[in-house]
Order: C-alpha cells, then structure tokens, then sequence
C-alpha cells in the first residue's frame, strides 16, 4: 500500500521527491505525479476547489431582490474552479487509487493550505467521506533536510482539526456576508428600476472607504498660507544655508499643520528676515555618528510598494512579474508570501545563493556578491533568519538558478530583489550628522548636514543609493562646509518664502497596499488590533486582486499612479452609514473575525458558535436594508451650478435623483423636473452631470447594465416631453442615424481623416459612423455611388478619430482592447482592419500564444498529416484511416441553424448562424419602424413577429433569448 502526498504547488512537490529519494528510493515521474514503492506525490495549484451554495439556495442575477434575501443554507456544497479541473481530476483520481491507504497533507503551513487539502479531500469523497487516514506534513523551511525531519514528525489529523475549522469558517463567513451584502446593496439601488451592481465584501469595501475618507479629507481641506525664513551664512571657508525654528515649539495635536519652522502671518516673517538680514551670527554644532541598515527582505506587499515606486508597476502586474519569474524561470522563490524572514536553517542555501550571484553572467551584480563572500557577511542573524516570523512561506529571495532570458520587466524585478537579498547581509551604511546652529539677532536657523563615511550596503545600489536611504529630508544630505571654533559668520542673506499647505496625497497602488497591510492600526480595541496585527486587510497574495477589483468594478480610476474614488464610490459609502450597516467598511470586522478565528485555532471557541454570529450578522445587513423606508438617504451632497432646464431653479443631489428645488432653494416652488443618478446603474461624476444639463446630451458613455446585468454603451439626452412639460432623461442608442435621413450633407466645414479605400473619396465624422462623402447626398452627387460606413462605436468599443486615420492610412488601428462579444459578453482585443476581399472594416486577431499544433486541427494539414502517419507502417493503416476520417468530417463548414416556421416568414427558410439571424431581425424591426418612439429599447411586435416573440412588446435585449427557442 502507498501513500498519497498532496502538496499545495508542483514546485513544492519536486522539493519533497527530491528530499525523499535517498531515503525511500527513486521516483518515477508521471504526468500529475511522481511514484515510487512506498509514495506518491502530487499537487494542486493552489484552490482547485470552491464552495457555492446548493442549487435550491442560488439566485441567478436579474432575480436579485429582497423577497430572496438572505441566503443562508444550511450546508456549502462544492464546485471545481474552472481553469483547474483537469489537476483536480488528476488528483482525486489518485485519492481514489485502491493501493493509496493513507493522505499527507503537504500544503503550505498555514490556515488557507489547511483549506485547499479539506475541499479537495471531501470533493473527492463526494457524498461519503473518503474514510482513509490522513495527516499533516507541517513545513516551514524547503532544504531537504527540513523536509524529511518534517516527515519523521507528521502531525495527526486530530490536532489540525481546529485550524480547519477555522479555515472553513473563513471561507463561508466571506461567503455569506459578501453574497448577501451584495445582493440586498445591489437590490437597494435597484429599486427605481435597472440592475445597479453594488458588490461588497469583507476586505473590498474597508479598502475602499481608506482611499474614499482620504478622499474626503482632501475636497474638505482648506489650504493656509505660511511663512519660512531661509537665509545664507558666510564663513570663512564659504556659505552655508539654514532654516529659521522657534526653540520654544512645542507639537499642537489639533493642528499638525503647525511646525516649528512655519509663520501665519507675512509680517512677523519679514520682520526676522530684516532683522537678522547682514547681522553677525555666532555658531554651535554637534556631530554625531549615524548608521543606517539595510531595508528587510521582501514580502509580497512590500515588493510591491517598491516595484510601483521606482517603475510604476501596478500590484497586479509585479504579482504576475514575480509569478513568471518563479514558475517559468525559476529564479524567485514563491512570491505569495507574508513573511520577510528565512528560516534558521537556511544560512547554507543563502551562501550557495550568493556563490551563484558571483559566478553569474549579471555582472552589474556579481562583484558585490563576490565582496560579501570575501569578506564572511553571509552569517546567522536573527534579522534575517527566524523560524518565529515565517508563516507559510518565507521572504522573497533568488534561487540557486541564474535567469537568463529576461524581459526588461523581469530584470528589473529580478534585480530589485536579487540587491535587497545582497544588500540585507552587508554591513549598515555609516554616516557623519552634523546638526548647526546659527544664532543671529536673538534669532536661530538650523543647518543640518550628512556625508557618508562607509557605504556599507548602499554600495550595491551605486547611483541609485541616494534613493535608498530613508532622508525625509533631501536637503540634510548636503555636506556643510566647516566652521571654525568661536567663528562669527554672517548673515548674508534672509528672505522671507511663502508657501502653502497642501492637502495630504491621494492613494497610490504602493500606499494603499501599505494601508491594507497596517490597516490594524486604525481599529481602536486593543485584542482585535493584536489580532490583525499580522494579518492587515487582505492577504499578499489577494491584495492585488482586491485592488483590481475595485477598479474593475468602477469604485476607482488610476490616473497616473493616482487612485480615486469614483461617484459609486461615494455612494456605497453614504448607502452604508445611512443604513446604520458601516461595520461592512471597517477595518474592525477584519479585527473580530481574526480574534475569533484565533480562538478557535486553540479551541476556545466552537465553529458553531462563530457561524450563528455571522448568520445573525448577514440576516442584520439584509434587515436594515430591506426595512429603510425613507425617501433618501442622508449624506454629503452637491448643488450643482448649471440651473434647472425647465425653470432656471437650483438643482441638487439626493442619494437616488438630481432634483430642482426651486429658485429659492429650499423646494417649495419646486417644478418637478428631476432625473436619476444611476441611469441603468451607472453613476454620474459630478462633472458628467454640469454637462449633462448644460449641453443636454452627453456620451457615448460605457458601463451602463441591463436589467440583466449585461453592460452597454450609449449617449444619454434630456428631451422635453410635450405631455409631462418637463424634460427626462432618455438613452439614445443612435438609432435614429442622422446619416441616413436622406437630407443633403454638408461638408465643408469639416476636416477629412483621409482617403476612402473603396472609391478615393474623403472619409467624414457623420452622425455616429465615419463614412465616404460618396456615401450620402451632398450638393455635388445627390445619389450615392459608395457605401463605405464604419461606427465610431463597435461592440461597446469607442474608435478615435485618430485611430480611423490610422486604418486609413496603413490599414490598421492599434489594438484596441475594449471590445465586447455580443455572443458571450466577454471582453476581447482586436485590430480594425481594412479586408479589401470582403470590402469592409474587419477584426484582425493577435497571434495566438497557444497555437495549435500541427496535427490536431481540423482543415488540409491536418488531413495531410493523418495520411504521412498512415504510410508509415502497415500495423497502424486502421487508426490512421480513422484519424483521416475524423479530419474530412471536421473540414465540413458548419451548416447553420434551422428556424421555425414562425421565425422562418420572418427572416426565410434557409439555415442560417444565430448572429446572422439576430442581425435579419433588427434588419426587419428597423425596416417596419417598429421601436417605440417613447422608449428605443422596446419593440412593438407586428403580425410576423407576435409569434417569434409570443408578446405584443419587448425589450431589446430580451431579443437574443427569444429567437433562440425558434432555432434548432
């Protein structure tokens, strides 16, 4: 009999085998695993399982609503996550085996490790337990040794069971409140009509509303001018510069803006400056030794933080630039990691690491690697190795491979822990710190000067050291020149600066990371900021992810390295604290439930127990939202400067609609005119909203939702309506193409983008495609001769004017990367290309990475391919006439869907592919004029279409579900 290994990565389990074969024998390597007499080892590739709700306690968007709320069911069933089903597959089949008797658990020590062992143990059992023991291989160092000792010193299953619960509990808990927060958000927003998505969740939302109070604090803040005093000393052996202070400063904890070397008023400021303005001064210094270490060794999070710093990275991308460097090219440790520590017996490895940094092709590192081994810096420090502070996985740091084959991104990265590694063993970087001051009319500056005596560390960083070093202040690097003992120097120049206090900074992808990992410092009890003290919002592996989220979603906009809030942002915000439910944005709920799970990893409290709270939790938010019953809900809201439209009154915000209320302001000679801030679940910006009732159109706009939940693009207008004499807001969908109304067209005040490829003509802007002046009635050629006519939108996909030029002129645009498949609502890249074949602007798809090979497509090569493999030998002509079989009926271009009789006196007989049906259809609706003229997204069915659709009127995007019934 043989035991099964599961570890949590391949690369984990090519450690085990190799710290395994001397002394159980050699393994034999499989495609999912490796096996020999005694073991067999495998792995996942982290979650290959998740959990979800059984299928009577899941509501399916577009159903969301109160009436299904909450959803609470008594038990989670589990689901495999799609991209891993095949390792999955693998793995249970291996669980399965009859000759596998026991399981190890050989996922990475910690709580979410636990957590991918269970699923994958209990999918495999399905609905009975496996029933085959199991225990845990506890690892927190990968040298060989470590390894097999933690074989000798397995832990039972017992003992974990507690740190499974936990895991589970973590996982449900964020389950619950994120879908039923969500839902009961989302149906809130929801009820005026449209699909509003509001997601939030345990660490999403706490994330956000950090950048969205920093946000607040900087639209509420209100500059102040003040005064410094810089003024220039004359020595003997040159000038110095210094900073008038008050000595007598003391710190004001209501006002941080107070500094000792600031002045309120301009007056007093001049008046120092005159005073002491060619003035004698006398001189006190004090020089001090300074030394400085290096920073610690990289976790996630700070690797992070630094990439976007010094390159810009976002979180995503360093995570996915240090994820290709540790699978495909095996030059980083695992990169998700929480730790910036190695374990106590890996001084070894580290040496042999800085072995191959020395006799390595990076020669822009290899001298300093050569240094450290020379001088002995490789040694035991519990700054750098400590079992105590490594949790899963311990720092980032190069492996015994040297790379080769880098992108540019990947050096960069490469490099930048490769010197932080280097750079943790050298000595600190010593300085000498001179503070002076320099004493004239009564009055005292301060001059401070640093120069560096050893560079110690920061001579791996060369030029760039400067940037290393922690200086709040660069201008106490400068070296000051020496003044002599009782010199009188004088003071040759003293102005006067005014300045101002600027706001504190937005959030970038480095400081919001930095905020979510020190979020504990915000939560005010003393145990629930103990017990976030190492765990902060999010984990390094999921922070990036949550990040991305937020801007996926629309809760923010990266401008530059800027990240800011948006108006659904503000709104969620203002949602929860007037629901009375802002524990979903705090930090503290993070704090309680690591408390809880804590207690419950030592047993002191029951899983039960932790899930009723969360139960009792998640029936509280969907409570509080389902029995508001307000009109609005308070806040922060705007005036806005345009003036009403229909009555030049005063327009404000509420928490659902923009709202007259009257010339006076306070709603009494109201004329009612109003319009949503969600159109179809889009938030205005304040500034789309003074443009919106200044220009009374604006667009085309992306991100709105049917009530689907299905995204679209399109221009709102205000539009008088004669019956209500008011205006309203009304989507225009460019229906009504002003292109083709049959009138003359106008060109001459318009700039052509280039020549049409069809006829040579000038392509235009028009209405809301860009086409050949041939294409329309002009006063030169009243019946068009071309029809060349490409959207200025596609698919949901804005085209600049100058991305039009550019395909006219090289045939091309850039890629584009906003596109949506109508088929299947995913976003995809393309290229707009002009196909002279086919006479039209078309998709041009990059190279895929993953071509197919040779071989297995269908078409000639494959067929050619089949027959080469048949005449190569007689024993194989039967499977590869079969192969060529398979070829011939794969080569057959795909013959189209039959429609109903119905759909059939509508569009014809002949089969057809279901977007070219969906196309006939519009076709036909336009032809007939049949779109509501009050609402374009309705269709007012005639004789034909009653049957298709089986109702007098649809909305537009019912249409797609409805005409498939009637294709087989």
């Amino acid at each position: 009999m043989k035991t099964l290994v599961i570890a949590e990565k391949p690369s984990v389990a090519q450690d085990i085998v190799r710290a395994l074969t001397p002394t159980s024998g050699k393994f034999e390597k499989h495609d999912e695993h490796f096996e020999n007499e005694q073991y067999v080892v495998t792995s996942a590739v982290g979650h290959l399982v998740e959990i979800q709700a059984p299928e009577q306690y899941d509501v399916k968007r577009g159903k969301w609503s109160f009436a299904h709320l909450p959803v609470i069911p008594p038990h989670f069933e589990l689901k495999p996550v799609d991209k891993t089903k095949t390792r999955l597959n693998a793995v249970v089949k291996l669980a399965k085996r009859k000759d596998v008797d026991k399981l190890i658990n050989a996922c990475d020590a910690g709580r979410e490790g636990e957590l991918i062992f269970r699923l994958i143990e209990q999918y495999a059992g399905g609905a009975k337990p496996l029933g085959k023991p199991v225990s845990r291989l506890w690892l927190q160092s990968m040298t060989p040794q470590a390894i097999r000792d933690g074989f000798e010193q397995l832990r039972s299953d017992k003992q974990m069971l507690p740190l499974a619960d936990a895991a589970r509990s973590r996982s449900e808990a964020d389950w619950l409140v994120g879908i039923n927060g969500t839902r009961a958000m989302t149906a809130f927003n929801s009820r005026d009509g449209g699909f509003f998505l509001t997601t939030v969740g345990r660490v999403q939302t706490p994330t956000l509303a950090v950048v969205v109070e920093r946000e607040e604090q900087i639209r509420k803040f209100i500059s102040r001018d003040y005064w410094e005093i810089h003024a220039t000393f004359g020595a003997q052996a040159g000038e110095y510069a210094g900073k008038w202070f008050d000595p007598k400063w003391k710190k004001n904890e209501e006002d941080p803006e107070k500094k000792a070397d600031r002045l309120w008023n301009e007056r007093d400021a001049r008046a120092i400056a005159d005073a002491v303005r060619g003035q004698p001064a006398t001189v006190t210094e004090e020089s001090k030794p300074s030394t400085q270490a290096s920073p610690t060794l990289f976790d996630l999070t700070s690797l992070q933080r630094e990439a976007n710093g010094k390159f810009g990275f976002s979180a995503k991308t360093t995570l996915s630039i240090a994820q290709s460097l540790y699978e495909r090219h095996k030059a980083l440790t695992y990169p998700r990691t929480d730790s910036r520590h190695l374990p106590e017996d890996y001084l070894a490895v580290a040496k042999q690491t800085f072995e191959m940094l020395a006799d390595s092709h990076l020669k822009h590192l290899a001298p300093h690697a050569a240094t450290a081994l020379k001088n002995g810096y490789v040694k035991p420090s519990k700054r750098i190795f400590d079992n105590a502070k490594v949790s899963d996985h311990f720092a980032i740091i190069p492996t015994l491979q040297a790379p080769s084959g880098l992108s540019e991104a990947e050096q960069k990265l490469y490099d930048l822990v490769a010197r932080r590694f280097m750079a943790v063993f050298f000595p600190s970087a010593e300085y000498m710190v001179t503070t002076r001051i320099t004493t004239a009319a009564s009055h005292q500056f301060k001059s401070e000067g640093k120069v560096l005596v050893r560079p110690g560390w920061l001579a791996i960083y060369g030029k760039e050291a400067e940037d290393e070093t922690d200086d709040k202040d660069k201008d106490n690097s400068k070296i000051l020149v020496p003044v002599q003992a009782n010199e009188k120097v004088k003071t040759q120049a003293a102005d006067a600066k005014g300045l101002k206090t600027r706001p504190p900074a937005r959030y970038s992808e480095a400081t919001l990371l930095s905020a979510m990992e020190g979020a504990g410092k915000m939560v005010e009890e003393d145990e629930l900021r103990e017990a976030m003290s190492e765990k902060g919002l999010g984990t390094p592996a999921t922070r990036a992810a949550i990040i991305e989220g937020l801007l996926n979603e629309k809760y923010m906009l990266r401008e530059g390295r800027e990240l800011i809030p948006t108006a659904k942002a503000f709104q969620l915000m203002t949602l929860l604290r007037g629901l009375g439910v802002e524990e979903l944005s705090k930090p503290a709920l993070t704090g309680e439930w690591e408390y809880k799970l804590s207690q419950m990893e030592r047993g002191q409290l029951t899983r039960e127990a932790f899930m009723r709270e969360i139960a009792a939790m998640t029936e509280h938010i969907v409570k509080k939202a389902k029995e508001y019953d307000r009109d609005t809900v308070p806040g922060d809201y705007a005036t806005l400067a345009t003036p009403c439209p229909n009555c030049g009154g005063v327009v404000k915000e509420n928490y659902r609609r923009y709202a007259c209320v009257g010339k006076k302001g306070t709603g009494e000679d109201a004329c009612g005119f109003s319009f949503t801030k969600m159109p179809a679940g889009r938030a205005f910006e304040l500034p789309e909203v003074e443009q919106f009732l200044r220009d009374k159109r604006i667009g085309p706009l992306e991100g709105f939702r049917s009530k689907a939940g299905w995204p679209f693009t399109a221009e709102i207008a205000l539009a008088y309506s004669e019956e209500e004499k008011n205006w309203k807001l009304e989507f225009d969908f460019g229906n009504e193409d002003e292109s083709e109304t049959g009138e003359l067209v106008d060109f001459s005040g318009k700039s052509s983008l280039g020549a049409c490829p069809k006829c040579g003509g000038a392509i235009y802007e028009h209405g809301k495609n860009y086409v050949c002046e041939k294409s329309v009635p002009t006063q030169t050629q009243a019946t068009p001769s071309c029809d060349f006519k490409s959207g200025q939108i596609i698919l949901q996909q804005p085209i600049e004017r100058e991305q039009m030029m550019k395909l006219l002129a090289t045939g091309k645009t850039d890629l584009l990367d906003k596109f949506v498949s109508m088929r299947t609502r995913r976003p995809f890249k393309a290229y707009l290309a002009w196909n002279a074949e086919e006479g039209k602007v078309s998709f041009e798809f990059e190279p895929s990475k993953f071509p197919r090979k040779a071989g297995a497509a269908a078409g000639a090569r494959a067929g050619a391919a089949a027959k080469t493999a048949a005449g190569k030998t007689a024993a194989k002509k039967a499977p590869a006439k079969k192969a060529a079989a398979k070829t011939k009926t794969a080569r057959k271009p795909a013959a189209g869907l039959t429609p109903s009789a119905e759909l059939a006196a509508v569009i014809g007989s002949e089969p057809v592919a279901r977007t070219e049906v969906i196309k006939k259809i519009w076709d036909y609706i336009k032809a007939q004029g049949l779109q509501d003229p009050k609402d374009k997204r309705s269709v007012l069915a005639d004789a034909k279409l009653q049957p298709v659709f089986g109702k007098d009127r649809v909305t537009m995007f019912e249409i797609t579900g409805l005409v498939g019934k009637h294709l087989s």
